[in-house]
């Protein structure tokens, strides 16, 4: 597997190109958007994998949105670990790359990862808590072009929309309440 993006390649805080809105991704792919879809996937393989992340000296990462590789697209590739990591060759809870994403429909609840959250792009550490939507339905597009609909929870939803994020200059910093980072209130549940 040949790795394009390294950590050198990651657009970093203060890039324009991650404070600006997106273009839509045209259908059929281009092969230069195909094959940035799959280079963006393989970051996100190699990154989980432990030996090959430190021989390519990576963060590790469960998103990559198109912008943080200095592209202005639509498009995101997540890699989100099995539910189940103690099952013997796990599946992933999602794999693939989603194109010209919309939140659709979120619940009024919020989820916050209790630790907070961090950004392949953002490399100073920012506490506080980013209380997100904690169940939302999103509508995608995969590389042919097939529309989809994904309902997710907890974890997964949190990843989707700090890509979704990103897709729409913000990054998720954006949402810490600068005065009390570690609040939240009672709507909002740690995951």
């Amino acid at each position: 597997m040949t790795i394009r993006f390294t950590m050198d390649k990651i657009t970093r805080d203060g890039d324009p190109v991650l404070r600006k809105v997106a273009a839509p991704v045209p259908f059929p792919l281009s092969a230069e958007h195909a094959q940035l879809a799959k280079d963006m996937m393989t970051y996100l393989v190699i990154s989980q994998d432990e030996e090959q992340n430190e021989q390519y000296g990576l963060r590790p990462g469960v998103g990559l949105a198109a912008p943080q590789v200095g592209e202005s697209l639509q498009m995101a590739a997540i890699l989100i670990p099995s539910a189940d990591p103690a099952k013997e060759d796990p599946e992933p809870y999602f794999a693939g790359v989603i194109f010209n994403p919309v939140i659709i429909s979120e619940t009024v609840g919020r989820g916050a990862l209790d630790t907070g959250e961090g950004c392949l792009s953002v490399d100073q550490d920012v506490p506080g808590f980013v209380p997100r939507s904690k169940k939302i339905t999103v509508r995608y597009q995969d590389e042919n072009g097939d529309t989809y609909e994904k309902t997710l929870r907890n974890y997964p939803a949190i990843v989707f929309q700090h890509e979704i994020d990103h897709l729409h200059g913000h990054l998720y910093y954006d949402h810490i309440d600068r005065q009390h980072p570690w609040a939240v209130d009672d709507n909002t549940k740690y995951v």
